[in-house]
């Protein structure tokens, strides 16, 4: 996996943040950063591993969760499975993982059951809305267009496949968050995923310096 730097992304990330500091109900940390699905040698060795350990090519996923509010005091879902997906999908949003919080976390052992696939764009818009518009107010509806329109020119919304990461909480970095979600736009064609990741945490005492 290789970052693409998007100043428009880092900008929007900043943005939600700073609304989060002045007008929101708690500290709101993002992610929204997109990565070429081109492997890595450390990627090429980890797809090899899970191809090895995989039965028929495919990795069971959970069913999806909603109404936003993955709150770190409940584990994930581990209900009937009722969808899975390739075992090189599977792999692709582990490295994402990996590359978005190196070094200080590697999920090369993460569950395939700790990840969702989403229906359609309008579920996982949905719940992204509800979650921010509750966080932020009316500050969320003045930026909702321009986040969507931003995030929709770096991965072609309409070309993607949706998926959710349920955090396994005894090793991740959502432990100490109120609240958290994470969503991937994958775009096959393009081979890239977008990773949309968000945690709410208590103001600080630097979070209110941030302020003035």
């Amino acid at each position: 996996m290789k970052l693409l730097e998007n100043q428009c992304l880092d900008c929007l990330s900043d943005l939600i943040h700073t609304l989060s500091l002045t007008t929101g109900s708690c500290e709101l940390q993002l992610k929204l950063e997109s990565y070429s699905c081109k492997m890595t040698g450390d990627d090429k060795k980890l797809l090899r591993q899970m191809n090895s350990a995989a039965e028929e090519g495919l990795q069971a996923l959970s069913p999806p969760t909603f109404g936003g509010y993955h709150s770190s005091n409940t584990p994930p879902h581990t209900g009937e499975e009722q969808d899975a997906c390739s075992t090189k999908t599977f792999h692709s949003l582990v490295s994402c993982l990996n590359a978005s919080f190196k070094p200080d976390y590697d999920f090369s052992h993460a569950k395939s059951e700790e990840f969702s696939r989403i229906p359609n764009l309008n579920m996982v818009s949905q719940d992204i809305h509800n979650i921010l518009k509750t966080s932020l107010g009316d500050s969320y509806s003045d930026i909702k267009e321009h986040m969507w329109n931003t995030i929709d020119r770096e991965i072609q919304l309409a070309e993607c496949s949706f998926y959710s990461y349920n955090a396994d909480l005894d090793s991740d970095p959502y432990a100490e968050s109120l609240w958290y979600f994470n969503y991937f736009f994958y775009n096959k064609k393009m081979k890239r995923i977008l990773f949309f990741s968000c945690q709410a945490h208590p103001y600080s005492q630097d979070s209110e310096d941030d302020m003035f």
